[in-house]
């Protein structure tokens, strides 16, 4: 006897505070929750849903709700953790899209896979985890991608993808990148793999790093180590969302010319720059914030967090109107001051 398929599990006027780590009201018309690839095909081919606009919403760690969203929302549930792959040089492992990061990044290690553990801590889920191309204390996630699986939102047809064809950048993907070529609304990663070098090898050239090694007597810690000093160094500076509404850090790193560093060095001295690879020079845009007095500081009900200036939080009953309006005030203050622009890491809805 054929089993048949669950139903599409879908809610109607759903409440999105839960379902965002700033904590900010908003309605969702049509939730859907989709827990496999074939739901996704399901909506497509669905008589209402099909050819409606769709926001794809994951941990919703990157989301900033400033009023009720009339797109059909594609709650992304899809589970799972496996190895596909045991290889001399790399194990490759896979999680569905709805696994929360965390999470994943602990299972990895707890199984004898290393190499995440520098972006333990990051909230959200595996699914988001390519299209921010997310990254911290030295690692990006295009360094530890293998590929993905997708189902395009008109045709409903499975499609996997390599690192070439995801575009990453720096907080940037082709699933950020609207028009011809991008891939932003037009498809939903269900599956991430994952390759994970072997043999491990530490990085630790990120200087908080570095402190951590000189303070504990350790140069040779194993993945255990650096995954519990980034979980404490992160700890120490980020709010958890679930106490303190936040989506991380607000603004990206601005990255600019060797001159146009120079520049800001001659009137800043003590400003915080990082060389990079291909010659230009990225920024601290939470210094650029501290230095414009926004630490500590609140909006409304919204608020610079007071360790860390690159965060906004959310006071208590913040709107995302709230939050947009303090984020507007900090880029003006910021480009008045540097000449130069803050650009939002979360999308504003």
């Amino acid at each position: 006897m054929q089993r048949l398929a669950p139903a599409l599990q879908i809610e109607h006027d759903a409440s999105l505070r839960a379902y965002n780590t700033f904590g900010l009201p908003a309605v969702a018309r049509t939730l859907v929750h989709i827990r496999s690839a074939l739901d996704v095909r399901r909506v497509v081919d669905h008589p209402e849903f099909g050819r409606a606009p769709k926001l794809v919403l994951g941990g919703g760690s990157n989301m900033v709700f400033t009023r009720d969203v009339a797109p059909v929302v594609l709650k992304m549930d899809v589970r799972g953790r496996r190895l596909v792959e045991t290889r001399d040089d790399a194990f490759i492992v896979e999680a569905g899209a709805g696994e929360p990061w965390h999470e994943f990044v602990e299972w990895t290690l707890a199984n004898g896979f290393p190499g995440l553990e520098n972006l333990a801590l990051i909230p959200g889920t595996v699914g988001a985890s390519p299209v921010q191309n997310i990254g911290a204390y030295g690692i990006e996630l295009k360094d530890r991608f293998e590929s993905l699986s997708t189902v395009d939102l008109v045709t409903g047809r499975s499609v996997t993808l390599d690192a070439r064809t995801c575009a990453f950048g720096y907080r940037d993907s082709v699933f950020k990148q609207e028009g011809f070529g991008g891939l932003a609304g037009k498809s939903v990663i269900t599956h991430v793999r994952f390759r994970l070098p072997r043999p491990w090898q530490p990085v630790l050239g990120y200087l908080e790093l570095e402190r951590r090694m000189h303070e504990s007597g350790n140069f040779q810690p194993d993945a255990q180590t650096v995954f519990q000093w980034v979980c404490d160094i992160r700890r120490s500076k980020l709010p958890d969302w679930r106490e303190v509404g936040n989506a991380g850090s607000f603004f990206k790193n601005p990255v600019v010319t060797v001159e146009q560093c120079r520049d800001i060095i001659g009137r800043d001295p003590e400003i915080v720059h990082y060389p990079m690879p291909d010659g230009t020079v990225k920024l601290a845009a939470g210094w650029l914030i501290d230095a414009c007095g926004w630490k500590g500081k609140t909006v409304g009900r919204a608020g610079v967090y007071e360790k860390q200036a690159l965060v906004l939080v959310n006071r208590g009953g913040a709107s995302g109107a709230e939050v947009v309006t303090l984020a507007r005030a900090i880029q003006e203050s910021v480009y008045g001051r540097f000449g130069i622009r803050l650009e939002p890491e979360p999308l504003i809805v």
